[in-house]
């Protein structure tokens, strides 16, 4: 897998994320196939700064109704990256 974009698909922004930041910790949905040291180069070549730990979480597909319309969310991976001291990534918030 190259280490490109294509491992950290998007920045998870979500209240309990958004607590985590001030600990200098970042959630980012990830390519389910990446494992932790690819996601941790990755995050230091992208926003150039150093990792401290990587925790991943394996998200399971769950049932969703709308209406009488059942479908199912995707299955996926949630990375949970530590920054060292002093480092910091800008996230667009929208």
């Amino acid at each position: 897998m190259a280490l490109d974009r294509s491992i950290l698909r998007s920045p998870v922004i979500t209240e309990k994320a958004t607590i985590l930041r001030e600990g200098n910790t970042y959630t980012f949905r990830v390519d389910p196939r990446a494992n932790k040291i690819q996601i941790r180069q990755a995050v230091e070549s992208i926003f150039e700064v150093k990792v401290k730990s990587v925790r991943t979480l394996p998200l399971p597909q769950k049932k969703k109704r709308q209406g009488v319309a059942v479908g199912m969310t995707s299955k996926g991976k949630k990375a949970y990256v530590k920054l060292r001291a002093g480092d910091s990534i800008e996230l667009v918030e929208s």
